[in-house]
């Protein structure tokens, strides 16, 4: 499923660590782009132009439509090849795009975007850039674009790591054990259940992408990870979670049918009530009608003069 990231379209968030970089994934998907023939974009921010073509041959290189604004991110020199509103003013202008061909747009990298351009403007211009070809109502015929975004977790909270991630249709987390790096896939499609994958790989040194055998390679619906996994074959009890018991055993049966509750009037405890114990005082209510009392029983509300 690696191999086939950018058929899906949309965001692609790669979600590298200082452990595990993910410079050189990118790099392999941008190469697989190439070879397929789409226009491939790159914003290059954070290392310089020699050094993110380095390792491509010259076929690569060519296809390859670099925007640097490593160099003069805030334009001072004027150069007419520059975007006015820099990085997000590219963004922009390949939102008005009419073009057929597929297209695909490497930034590299959203962390030094995020770093210096408020979150929910980066977010917004994102979600129109990723989103272009399925705008409802839109009858032209917009090639689809992927967006391969690199975000360095570590160095960003929560809150901005969090709104890129419900904004990407594929998020991949980098990792790996014992020197073989591995991807956490996960796939949201709209009207569809979120899957998830994790997905061994190498990359070759001129950026070719190795796919390899590892723990866990099938797509398997995403889930709860506090739920213990079912098998395939197994029932699910939809009571096997619950905080309560739907059904009572024998013992606690019978325990409940002999329960006497507070506010059950029994006649035993009629009895014990209404018959005078040994040694306990008696007493007597004596009742003096007065003349204000009403004792029409057909009328108990005559003396209100309704």
């Amino acid at each position: 499923m690696l191999d086939s990231l950018l058929a899906l379209g949309g965001l692609v968030l790669l979600r590298d660590s200082v452990e595990w970089e993910g410079r050189s994934l990118l790099k392999a998907l941008v190469k697989k782009s190439a070879l397929c023939g789409e226009q491939v974009h790159i914003l290059g921010c954070e290392v310089s132009e020699e050094e993110f073509r380095e390792g491509f041959d010259s076929d690569i290189n060519n296809r390859l439509v670099y925007h640097d604004f490593f160099r003069d991110p805030l334009n001072w020199s004027k150069t007419e090849e520059a975007f006015p509103g820099g990085p997000l003013g590219a963004l922009r202008a390949m939102c008005k795009r009419t073009d057929p061909v597929p297209v695909t747009i490497a930034l590299d990298s959203l962390s030094w975007l995020l770093l210096r351009l408020p979150c929910t403007t980066l977010c917004q211009v994102l979600h129109a850039v990723s989103h272009q070809d399925s705008c409802p109502g839109d009858s032209s015929s917009v090639g689809k674009v992927s967006v391969l975004g690199l975000l360095h977790e570590e160095l960003h909270g929560p809150g901005p790591v969090g709104a890129l991630s419900s904004l990407a249709q594929t998020e991949v987390t980098l990792g790996g054990t014992m020197g073989q790096a591995s991807a956490h896939i996960l796939c949201r499609r709209p009207r569809q259940r979120p899957t998830d994958q994790t997905q061994w790989f190498s990359i070759l040194p001129d950026f070719s992408l190795d796919l390899q055998e590892g723990p866990s390679v099938e797509s398997q619906p995403y889930s709860d990870p506090h739920i213990p996994p079912v098998s395939k074959n197994a029932k699910v009890d939809p009571t096997t979670h619950l905080t309560f018991n739907l059904h009572l055993s024998k013992k606690e049966r019978e325990a409940r049918d002999s329960l006497i509750l507070p506010f059950q009037f029994s006649s035993e405890k009629q009895q014990a009530l209404l018959r005078p114990r040994p040694g306990q005082a008696t007493s007597h209510i004596f009742y003096e009608p007065d003349a204000y009392d009403d004792l029409d029983q057909e009328d108990p509300d005559d003396d209100l003069d309704i």
